[in-house]
């Protein structure tokens, strides 16, 4: 009898323990979300956009406790161009002088933690893959509701991503592209 109650007990507290730390997955809906890219140079910017693939945020007690979204980067669209133009730079962001989307389809964006600051803010920590290298970033997102905005700087210089860059290559002058470039994420959920 004092071993039934005793089990008895004891699933009781994992089920508890269970129900009180169960994360939910919160899916982002894709064809809803938008990701905008602006890059620099010495003579002006482009910019476009990047599809996501798939993506969700992990949630507990609905405050954000991780979450990842990959990007595929075969998708990497110029806004700013249209006609020839436009055709040779994307042609020229998948090459291998900048993303080699070939051999690198996909980039990844894990979130290793959130910390909440207040009405829907969040300061993230995250691992952001990119042609197989990985670094960590840090960024704010806003929530709100069944959406969540930030905006990103990447260095691409750590990425592999050395085209252009004056941190690599002397005596660019005007055709320098800068190594920061900007991502506007716009999540729907």
């Amino acid at each position: 009898m004092k071993n039934t109650i005793l089990k008895g007990g004891i699933a009781a507290v994992i089920v508890l323990t269970t129900l009180a730390f169960t994360n939910t997955k919160k899916e982002v809906d894709v064809k809803a979300s938008t990701v905008e890219w602006t890059g620099e140079k010495v003579t002006g910017s482009h910019n476009g956009t990047i599809q996501l693939e798939s993506g969700h945020l992990m949630m507990e007690d609905d405050k954000i406790v991780g979450g990842e979204f990959v990007m595929d980067m075969s998708t990497i669209t110029v806004t700013d161009l249209t006609g020839e133009n436009k055709g040779k730079l994307e042609g020229h962001l998948k090459s291998e002088d900048f993303f080699g989307v070939e051999k690198h389809p996909t980039a990844k964006l894990v979130i290793t933690s959130a910390a909440a600051k207040g009405d829907g803010k969040y300061g993230i920590v995250g691992d952001l893959t990119i042609k197989n290298e990985t670094h960590p970033i840090t960024f704010d997102l806003v929530m709100n509701g069944n959406s969540a905005k930030t905006n990103l700087t990447i260095d691409r210089s750590k990425y592999n991503v050395r085209y252009g860059s004056g941190s690599f290559f002397d005596n660019l002058g005007d055709k320098t592209i800068y190594d920061n470039f900007d991502l506007a994420v716009n999540l729907k959920f």
